[in-house]
């Protein structure tokens, strides 16, 4: 049984980590100074990938903290994955160019999927579908597009995309457990890689995801946020149980 990849998030505000509820940038809480340490700290634990948003530029567009995604990248020898602000091909090789191995388009990829296909051609690109409801969601969360998932998963399936990060707004940040009928329903959609993120809160809903079957699919990945901060979760301890299956007794272990 394939073992879903643990990605540890790292999302960005003025070059700092930060975490916010519900996509909201009024609701806003700050973990640390140093996202350089953070992700060392994260492959120190075992961490498969770390996943980098930047919360400024997926609002506006502006890479503010396109060097502090750099300075991550170049820190690590686990891949990096980032999003947030990603408009154009320039943006992208830029961040390829920052040793990023896998490229986010959200917003951009909604406007424009031929973009994909683009970025696909200099690097390994996901699309990252924000749902609210059945709507996918742009700009940072604060706007609706009027695209449905299921038309989205449609899309972009073909269009070069190596990985869907699906993120349940209303369940990030939350810690109240992942959208797990929801996925399902994704990992029946499309053949692509998928990255599940939002509302994980405790080593249950690893174990929920991890044992998540349909057809023969399973889940690709799994992002942690604010469980890994507000200490719900132990990523080494999550590592070493998913990486032994059923017999690390993962669902049994609350943290």
């Amino acid at each position: 049984m394939s073992t879903p990849a643990l990605f540890p998030a790292i999302d960005l505000r003025a070059g700092r980590c930060v975490r916010l509820m519900q996509g909201d940038y009024d609701r806003e809480t700050v973990y640390g100074e140093d996202p350089v340490a953070q992700a060392l700290a994260f492959q120190e634990a075992g961490a498969d990938w770390v996943h980098v948003v930047d919360l400024d530029a997926a609002r506006t567009g502006d890479p503010v903290n396109r060097p502090v995604v750099a300075a991550v990248a170049a820190a690590l020898d686990v891949p990096v994955q980032t999003g947030g602000g990603v408009r154009s091909v320039a943006d992208a090789r830029d961040l390829f160019d920052a040793g990023v191995f896998r490229v986010v388009l959200g917003t951009a990829a909604v406007e424009d999927p031929d973009l994909v296909t683009a970025v696909a051609d200099h690097g390994p690109v996901a699309v990252g579908l924000d749902v609210w409801g059945d709507e996918v969601a742009v700009r940072g969360w604060t706007e609706g597009s009027g695209l449905k998932l299921g038309d989205a998963l449609i899309r972009y399936s073909d269009l070069g995309t190596a990985a869907f990060v699906i993120t349940r707004i209303e369940r990030d940040g939350t810690l109240e457990g992942p959208d797990v009928d929801g996925l399902a329903a994704v990992l029946a959609a499309t053949s692509v890689d998928v990255v599940a993120s939002g509302g994980v809160g405790r080593p249950s809903d690893l174990a929920d995801l991890a044992a998540l079957d349909v057809d023969g699919r399973r889940i690709a990945g799994i992002i942690l946020g604010r469980a890994l901060y507000e200490g719900t979760v132990d990523l080494a301890e999550a590592v070493r149980q998913l990486s032994e299956g059923p017999s690390g007794h993962l669902a049994g272990n609350q943290a």
